[in-house]
């Protein structure tokens, strides 16, 4: 079901991180996101990676439209805009990209969805502003110079929205340089979801662990 596009913007804001991650088996996906939903994100990120990926992704999201419509899915690792249509058509309400294309710009404001690419300069900050991308994804958090980096952008550019992913951890030392910075929110995969408790099959303690995550967020943010 499609959302709103700034009501899907408002929301990853809220919550501050998102999910991201991804599993072959549909019931694995299911679980862990409605862990991610019952702590506290409901947006998450499922990332294109593997054979079936989309066939996945379409089982994921017909299930969440009946069992639970609160949940917002978008689909990262996007980097054609064949694929990024192909992931609209299944639900995708939000789509991530580890680099800026125009051309999955243009299907996706065609769509009213939001996208965020990844850029590492202020240079392909600007040009993907220019496509319409609200939030743009910083990629990899950490190698382009971390908090530091946000900093040195929003001097010049106090209008842009950034979300890190990479170099992102659920500790306080880390989250907290990245919110002063001024970061809009953090995209976090095997620091969030981790292996151990996904080996587990332990939802309950993947739901803790964002629980603990998006309220830290809310106290870093001073709410």
């Amino acid at each position: 079901m499609a959302r709103d596009r700034m009501t899907v913007l408002a929301a990853l804001m809220d919550q501050g991180v998102v999910p991201v991650f991804s599993h072959p088996d549909p019931d694995v996906c299911i679980g862990v996101i409605q862990a991610c939903a019952n702590g506290g994100a409901k947006c998450v990120e499922f990332t294109n990676r593997g054979d079936f990926a989309a066939q996945v992704f379409a089982d994921v999201t017909r299930h969440f439209a009946k069992a639970d419509p609160s949940v917002i899915m978008g689909i990262g690792s996007i980097v054609d805009a064949p694929t990024a249509g192909l992931f609209i058509a299944y639900g995708a309400n939000f789509v991530v990209g580890p680099m800026t294309n125009p051309e999955v710009a243009r299907v996706c404001n065609r769509r009213m969805i939001a996208y965020s690419p990844g850029c590492a300069t202020a240079t392909e900050i600007s040009q993907a502003q220019e496509l319409g991308c609200e939030i743009v994804k910083v990629f990899p958090g950490g190698s382009v110079g971390g908090p530091e980096f946000v900093k040195a952008v929003l001097g010049p550019m106090p209008w842009t929205k950034i979300m890190p992913t990479g170099g992102v951890d659920v500790t306080e030392a880390s989250l907290k340089p990245w919110f002063d910075a001024g970061i809009v929110a953090c995209g976090m995969g095997s620091n969030l979801i981790t292996k151990a408790l996904l080996d587990a099959g332990d939802y309950a303690g993947i739901e803790a662990r964002v629980r603990d995550t998006v309220e830290l967020i809310k106290t870093i943010r001073g709410r």
